[in-house]
């Protein structure tokens, strides 16, 4: 598993937004990490092409993790644009939060179209 990885990347524009997926340092349980895989492609389709889903992993970045300060991580930050619009701890949930996600990123800017 790579410590920075963007998932089935949608096509690059100046709107896209991205949900950084913050990731804590831990043993490694390829059980898990291939689970968490697995829900975050599924969420990216999901997401595609307004936001990316980019997986940041404390191990290998941790400067860029505690420049969120994340009370607790896993921990996950929609950004568009140099600007957070949400944050949650704990991991997505592809079921209960897209249509979230899609609605903050309309309500900061009622003129955005979401793609």
């Amino acid at each position: 598993m790579t410590s920075v990885s963007q998932l089935s990347p949608p096509p690059h524009t100046t709107d896209t937004a991205v949900l950084l997926v913050l990731l804590p340092v831990t043993t490694p349980d390829s059980r898990q990490q291939h689970r968490i895989q697995v829900a975050l492609e599924q969420l990216q389709q999901q997401l595609s092409p307004a936001i990316r889903v980019l997986k940041i992993d404390e191990a290998t970045h941790p400067a860029v993790v505690h420049s969120f300060h994340a009370q607790q991580l896993p921990a996950c930050v929609l950004v568009r644009q140099g600007v957070e619009l949400w944050r949650q701890q704990g991991l997505p949930d592809a079921e209960n939060e897209v249509a979230l996600l899609f609605e903050k990123l309309t309500h900061n800017d009622p003129t955005y179209k979401v793609p």
